[in-house]
């Protein structure tokens, strides 16, 4: 999840002390994998000016940092991922605990946006439609940030494609109505997505796991649905994706979402049915039990959590306690792990 703990004034897109700390704890306790929050792949790619990136030397020396610690904090052997993403229409905007909404003025450290049209979203700054010069530079930063990712000492790294950020939005028919090669149908709406995955792919190794994020549905009519991500997950594992991490919404705000446990988990047991490749689920996952019973019963392979581990940053040794299981621990903290009482 975004920290917003960027400075963007001083080293803009640079991860921090806070970032150091903030995903070292995982590690700590338990977490199998972690996922960092979605860095930019360039400039104008971040969420807000506070955000994350991996475009430059400085940020990826800084994350560099945060891989090593995390390799050798723990006992689990956990690993660490890098998301790759760009905020398309939705960037330049205020961090959450700024105290103010809306898209951030350049003489604040704010950029002009870019998207598949001109159309914004909610109230936010209308972006500039993107040409096929913006598409390609787009491409090809998605393949150097999975580059320095590599260097980095990430172990892999997660293409986001969800949350109606560009790629979902170049997906979403709610929001794409471009006519060229890059909008009108299906095809041309996917065709951002999967040339940024070509793109990523040949610019890790072969081994590498390659993880993708999409929004399952748009939660409205003439959106995304399941079947045309099932469709998109077929032609991903056809380009070399791993597993598909399924959330959903996020293209367009007036959208009615039936929030509540497990409210998402239907799509990825589907995905994972009918396109044959693994899933994750996501949202109001809080419990071991909840966990683990969709795993048991088929509708994921893998859990992934983000607001539970925020309240609970050793929420895996939890789960193993309650579920039985013993989980090694970290040395200095082994004198916790004792049976009874968590």
């Amino acid at each position: 999840m975004c920290q917003y703990s960027c400075d963007p004034e001083q080293a803009p897109g640079v991860p921090t002390d806070w970032h150091l700390m903030h995903l070292g704890q995982f590690a700590a306790g338990g977490a199998s994998l972690i996922l960092t929050e979605a860095s930019a792949v360039n400039p104008e790619g971040r969420i807000t000016p506070r955000d994350a990136g991996i475009y430059s030397d400085e940020q990826e020396a800084a994350w560099r940092r945060i891989t090593d610690l995390v390799h050798n904090t723990g006992a689990v052997g956990t690993k660490i991922g890098m998301q790759l993403a760009h905020a398309g229409r939705k960037a330049s905007t205020y961090w959450p605990f700024s105290g103010r909404t809306g898209s951030v003025p350049a003489a604040e450290h704010g950029w002009e946006t870019l998207a598949p049209t001109t159309g914004a979203f909610d109230g936010y700054a209308a972006p500039r439609a993107m040409t096929e010069d913006d598409i390609a530079r787009v491409i090809s930063d998605f393949g150097n940030a999975a580059e320095r990712a590599v260097r980095a000492g990430f172990d892999t790294v997660e293409i986001h494609g969800a949350h109606g950020y560009l790629l979902h939005q170049f997906q979403s028919p709610l929001i794409n109505t471009r006519t060229d090669g890059w909008g009108g149908d299906e095809e041309g709406r996917n065709r951002l997505t999967l040339a940024v995955i070509d793109a990523v792919r040949a610019r890790i190794p072969e081994e590498m796991p390659l993880l993708l994020r999409i929004s399952a549905t748009d939660w409205k009519d003439g959106g995304v649905d399941g079947d045309a991500s099932v469709r998109l997950a077929r032609l991903a594992k056809e380009r070399g994706v791993d597993l598909i991490d399924v959330s959903t919404g996020g293209a367009v705000a007036d959208a009615h979402i039936p929030v509540g446990p497990g409210y998402q988990t239907a799509f990825a047991e589907r995905i994972r049915r009918e396109a044959d490749i693994p899933t994750g689920a996501v949202g109001l996952i809080s419990s071991a039990d909840q966990a683990e019973h969709l795993l048991a019963t088929g509708q994921a392979d893998g859990i992934f959590l983000a607001r539970a581990a925020l309240r609970d940053p050793h929420w895996w040794q939890r789960a193993a306690h309650d579920l039985n299981v013993a989980l090694p621990w970290a040395p200095q903290y082994e004198r916790a792990a004792a049976r009874g009482k968590f």
